[in-house]
């Protein structure tokens, strides 16, 4: 089994997964902001949350202890996290589907030449791009009243009160770092060119093809 890749390209190849994988895992999980809420822990990311007050008997608050992701788009706490969602969303399934067709590559001859690598390190850049807009967005949503309840109803853009940001969020920007400047410059080198014997059978083949199927067409 031959790969369409060449040794920069296999590691192209791995580092784009991982690259994917990382950015994609921290995007799902809440732990993009740490703060506290009636003396308990509570986290965000742009679209769940950890730990969250509901009335209680008496109307008291209480804090339910679990993760889960708000109930709608519109429940999200800003139009910044909206916007952080929908854009770093994009970016990290850009990265899933070109990591796909790269560890394909590795396993299928032909499959990636040096061109389609080329264009598949484009798309990554791209990837990468959004879910680094995706991280600049998000400090935006810092003056939600709902953050602001968590960090100490002292935080605003761009200043986290007594907050601090999670280890989810740093991987997400340093995965999409990666894809955007390791990942798309081992993609210009990551498939084989074609060699002309090659593309000279293959058109030879084909021609021979159309004769036999052209010759069996006129014969009565």
């Amino acid at each position: 089994m031959r790969s369409s890749l060449t040794m920069v390209g296999t590691l192209w190849a791995f580092l784009s997964l991982v690259t994917a994988v990382a950015s994609s895992t921290s995007y799902f999980l809440p732990y993009w902001l740490f703060g506290s809420q009636l003396g308990k822990p509570v986290s965000f990311s742009t679209f769940r949350r950890c730990n969250y007050p509901v009335r209680g008997e008496g109307h008291s608050l209480i804090m339910v202890e679990e993760c889960g992701r708000y109930a709608s788009f519109n429940a999200i706490p800003s139009l910044a996290w909206q916007m952080c969602t929908v854009v770093t969303g994009a970016g990290c399934a850009l990265l899933l589907l070109v990591a796909l067709a790269a560890v394909l590559g590795c396993c299928m001859e032909e499959l990636i030449s040096r061109m389609m690598g080329r264009c598949m390190g484009a798309a990554q850049f791209v990837g990468g791009l959004l879910i680094s807009s995706g991280c600049a967005l998000y400090p935006l949503g810092w003056n939600s009243p709902e953050v602001m309840q968590t960090c100490g109803n002292v935080s605003n853009q761009f200043q986290l009160g007594t907050c601090r940001l999670g280890w989810a969020y740093y991987c997400a920007g340093g995965g999409a770092a990666a894809a955007m400047l390791i990942c798309t410059w081992l993609s210009c080198f990551a498939g084989r060119n074609p060699k002309p014997v090659m593309l000279v059978e293959s058109i030879m083949r084909n021609t021979n093809s159309y004769a036999m199927e052209l010759d069996h067409c006129l014969k009565p």
